[in-house]
Formats: C-alpha cells, sequence, structure tokens
C-alpha cells in the first residue's frame, strides 16, 4: 500500500507541475514588446517560418542591432532565409547571421554563446515556440549568464496549445508532455552538476 501511495503522490506531482508549465506556456503570448538589446536570436525547428518572421520583424523595429538565424538546415540558403524571414534585402544582407552548426537546443545555446562572444553583446532577445522557450532558456543562460550577457524572451505562439482544454486534443497533449518531460530532463541536470565543485578564481599571491 506504500508503494501505491508513493507512486500516486508522484503521479500527483507530476500532473501538478505539467499544468503549471502549460500554463506558463499560455501566458507567454502574445508577447510584451521588449525592451531593447544589442542582438536578436531566433531558434529554428518545428514551426520556424513564424519564429523567423517575428524574429526580423523585432530587428526591422530597432528592437536589435543584429540578428542570428540559429540552427538553420545546411540544405537551406540566405535566399531561402530570406524568403522565409520576408525582410527587406538591404537589411537582411547587413545584419542577418545564420547559425548552422546547432542540431538541437544544446547546440543552439552554444552557437548562441559563441556568435554573442564574437560580437561582444551583452544584451539578447530570444525567439523561439511557446512551448519551447521555458527548456530554451534553461540552456542558454547556463551558456550566457557566465558570459555576463542578459537574454529576454519574445515567445511565438503555437495555434495547437492556444485552446483551454488542450489536453483533449492528442497531438496539443502530446507536445505539451512531451517538452515538459524534456524540461524536468533539463532541471534534473542542473540540479545534479549543482551539487558538484564549483571553480574558484585563483587568490593573487
Amino acid at each position: 500500500m506504500k508503494a501505491i501511495a508513493a507512486v500516486l503522490v508522484v503521479a500527483l506531482i507530476w500532473l501538478s507541475g505539467l499544468l503549471a508549465f502549460a500554463a506558463r506556456v499560455q501566458q507567454q503570448t502574445p508577447p510584451r514588446a521588449p525592451e531593447r538589446a544589442e542582438g536578436v536570436v531566433v531558434l529554428t525547428g518545428a514551426g520556424s517560418n513564424a519564429r523567423i518572421a517575428a524574429a526580423m520583424g523585432l530587428l526591422e523595429d530597432g528592437f536589435g542591432g543584429r540578428l542570428l538565424v540559429s540552427g538553420v538546415d545546411r540544405k537551406a540558403t540566405r535566399e531561402d532565409i530570406r524568403n522565409v524571414s520576408r525582410a527587406v534585402r538591404r537589411l537582411y544582407d547587413c545584419c542577418v547571421d545564420l547559425g548552422f552548426t546547432a542540431a538541437d537546443t544544446v547546440g543552439n545555446a552554444r552557437e548562441t554563446a559563441s556568435w554573442a562572444r564574437a560580437m561582444r553583446f551583452r544584451s539578447l532577445i530570444v525567439v523561439t515556440a511557446d512551448y519551447h522557450m521555458p527548456r530554451a532558456m534553461l540552456e542558454l543562460n547556463a551558456a550566457l549568464k557566465p558570459m555576463g550577457v542578459s537574454a529576454q524572451t519574445y515567445a511565438v505562439a503555437t495555434p495547437a496549445l492556444k485552446a483551454r482544454d488542450w489536453w483533449r486534443h492528442p497531438s496539443a497533449a502530446r507536445l505539451m508532455v512531451v517538452e515538459y518531460s524534456k524540461y524536468l530532463a533539463i532541471l534534473a541536470r542542473e540540479a545534479v552538476l549543482g551539487l558538484g565543485p564549483r571553480e574558484t578564481e585563483a587568490t593573487p599571491p
């Protein structure tokens, strides 16, 4: 009986966390106008066209001085991305960089950190899908905060997740559960890493 009770408690905690995660995802959109930053970063993936267009809109409106499209398919060309972004060629040619090395969110974080370091940026606006934003920010903050780089969020809505009864729709429920599980895995990883020894700066003689 104790084992069954323990399983039920864990299941209840997991379900409560899922509902809180879903509420957080839905509350992120529509996004608020961000403060101006030095750069804008958009993370590609499913539904990338809307994300790239939103990021380009931020660049065109002067919210950032330069844009990185992270995780671009190696088969895509600059012209392909320009067509997706619907960008003015003058602005696109001068101020948009494409990153081809990232294959997942961890790769996005590394690619973004490398770009920010190369550009000497200290403030960024991060654009990705609403459901992806919590996990993306865990990875990005882990890479950016040690560099002293701050990041704001600008989440793009996923239509399938906007309904209050998203759990009644198999595709929406699957997406939310999978993303929540990935988010928990990152939290667990960071908790374990946090238990280890921390590097300290050497004391000058």
